[in-house]
């Protein structure tokens, strides 16, 4: 029997044995940005992930990252187990963390190494509760190989300039807004409230016109 093991034999584990979220608000924000994201891109190239593991190194399974979330462009949004760079022949795009106080360090120092190093173009990092950030909300852009702070703009905002996207603070929750458009990136469900609220209003609006247009009795 041979001893020599092959790429191919190496294995990769599926998960890193860490809890998806250090509190319920920290994940119920996991969920919704991904939730945010997963609805703006249905039907397109674009691969949408969560708490997935990422593998940097062919044949070296200790080197790996788990964003939160992360967004990869022209890419299979087929469903994966993990993801692994030399085989998608992809960079992650954006990626966006939900800092609590377990992952403060690791989301500001190592995983930003890691970030730059297989060049992740674009890091946001949030802090929900805003015990462990400061400011709350952050941007890094990699420059030269190199994430460096995005500047905000006069209203305190971040340009996402990979995905089109303005990065803001409503009293201190997250707001992802559509550059082009103006207008805040809903999930599935807001959106069809939005639009049967949308429907309510309009029929609402027909029937005071026809009312207005009988005859009194």
């Amino acid at each position: 029997m041979s001893l020599i093991t092959t790429l191919t034999d190496i294995e990769y584990p599926e998960s890193d044995d860490e809890p998806m979220g250090e509190t319920d608000l920290h994940r119920k924000w996991m969920i919704r940005i991904y939730d945010l994201l997963s609805y703006r891109y249905r039907g397109q190239r674009v691969y949408v992930g969560s708490n997935l593991l990422v593998y940097y190194t062919e044949g070296a399974p200790h080197e790996f990252v788990v964003p939160d979330n992360f967004v990869v462009l022209d890419c299979d949004p087929r469903e994966r187990r993990i993801f692994q760079l030399w085989k998608e022949e992809r960079v992650l795009n954006v990626v966006f963390e939900v800092t609590s106080r377990f992952t403060k360090k690791r989301d500001q120092v190592f995983k930003p190494q890691a970030y730059a190093q297989i060049g992740v173009k674009e890091v946001f990092l949030y802090d929900p509760t805003g015990d462990y950030l400061r400011p709350v909300l952050q941007g890094y852009r990699s420059v030269e190989g190199q994430l460096t702070s995005i500047e905000r703009d006069s209203a305190g905002g971040l340009e996402c300039r990979e995905l089109g996207l303005l990065l803001n603070l409503e009293k201190r929750r997250l707001v992802l807004i559509d550059r082009e458009t103006g207008q805040p990136l809903l999930t599935e469900a807001e959106a069809a409230k939005a639009r049967a609220d949308t429907a309510e209003a309009e029929l609402r609006r027909l029937r005071e016109q026809i009312a207005r247009q009988q005859p009194p009795s």
